[in-house]
């Protein structure tokens, strides 16, 4: 039974995913749904402060992870996120086609018939943080070869980003820290500009392998070998049902929901190297890393916040990754992205981590580089 309650909390995403579908599948005030668990996540996250352990393993020395249990849930659920964009996509078809408002039943459910335009915003919002958490499968999945990595890149295509699975792979986990990583946000950038530029900086890393990868093939850069174009023409189908669905209009719902879902996915590159600083050709160490261990960041995200062990082992799955003593922001995910959101409270309540990481972690030549950029952004 314990093993059983091991596995079974890291459903918690997924159910919280579908409660936010049902709402909009319901319609009506429901369509708030998602927008209101990502309210009540904040505050839950914010007051239960308790740390957790990962699945850890048996006495025996097994993982208490069951490996199959927890695949099938990551590949079940790119079926469940096509499910959300297509519920998204009959509400907009709805609006668009003046669909008269009233109450009807589907499968013994009764549902609103019809959707008003403030219900059709709530409905977009609540699609796009949880077509957002697509993220922590995407990258779980990303770290695996073959099939796995495949759903991976369709799963980050659904948000017009399957350029993160190379991205992640073959640039973060190998410049941490440095400035040739676009997903390290240097101190004294906010999380609002960290979104393009993250974003970019990891569609332009893709873009030059690519290059490279098909000069040395003897391929032009125009063709279907192409992982950067590739990536791309994963999300038309995407866009072709928006744009079936409701024209511009559908169009617009859908930019909507892929700013939502990757400013998510910005907001934890973000969150999860802040700041901290790696010389360039240097071993990447535990402490160049954030992590977060409470409750509901772990369960939720699936581990994700085991940076510091996940950089060391990149390949572990997420069941397996421990506690490895690294820097703590002292926060969960959905706690420090509330801050993040106001960079007057984030950017003084790092200044003093930062502080603490230059003189009790950095190395002498990292603590070199910190003096330059504090003095540069205002942290000296």
């Amino acid at each position: 039974m314990n093993k059983f309650l091991i596995n079974a909390r890291y459903l918690l995403a997924p159910a919280l995913i579908l409660l936010a579908m049902w709402g909009v599948f319901v319609g009506g005030p429901w369509v708030w749904t998602g927008a209101f668990v990502l309210g009540l996540a904040i505050v839950v996250d914010t007051l239960v402060t308790r740390r957790t352990m990962g699945a850890g393993f048996s006495e025996s020395g097994d993982t208490n992870g069951i490996p199959a249990f927890q695949n099938s849930v990551m590949y079940f659920m790119l079926g469940v996120f096509v499910l959300l964009q297509l519920n998204l996509a009959w509400r907009i078809y709805e609006f668009a086609a003046g669909v008269p408002l009233g109450v009807t039943e589907i499968l013994g459910i009764p549902v609103y018939q019809g959707i008003t335009g403030s219900q059709l915003v709530g409905a977009t919002i609540s699609s796009g943080i949880f077509a957002g958490i697509g993220i922590i499968y995407g990258h779980e999945l990303a770290h695996t070869k073959g099939f796995s990595f495949v759903i991976a890149r369709w799963m980050m295509a659904l948000s017009g980003s399957a350029h993160f699975c190379y991205a992640h792979v073959y640039n973060h986990h190998l410049e941490l820290g440095c400035s040739d990583d676009p997903a390290t946000a240097p101190r004294g950038r906010s999380l609002y500009a960290h979104l393009p530029i993250s974003y970019l900086g990891q569609s332009k890393f893709l873009y030059g392998m690519e290059e490279q990868r098909l000069k040395r093939l003897g391929v032009p850069f125009l063709s279907w070998q192409n992982r950067w174009i590739r990536g791309y023409a994963m999300s038309l189908p995407t866009l072709f049902l928006f744009w079936f669905a409701g024209g511009w209009l559908g169009v617009a719902c859908l930019a909507v929901v892929w700013i939502i879902s990757n400013f998510e996915l910005e907001a934890l590159n973000y969150m999860e190297h802040y700041g901290l600083i790696r010389e360039k050709g240097k071993p990447i160490d535990y402490r160049h890393s954030w992590d977060n261990s409470t409750a509901l960041t772990s369960w939720f995200f699936i581990e994700i916040g085991r940076q510091a062990d996940h950089h060391d082992r990149g390949e572990t799955h997420f069941w397996e990754l421990d506690e490895v003593g690294a820097p703590n922001t002292g926060y969960g995910y959905f706690a420090l992205f509330a801050i993040a959101l106001l960079p007057a409270l984030f950017h003084p309540l790092m200044k003093k981590k930062l502080d603490a990481w230059d003189e009790n972690e950095a190395s002498e030549g990292e603590r070199r580089i910190a003096q330059k950029i504090n003095a540069q952004v205002g942290y000296a």
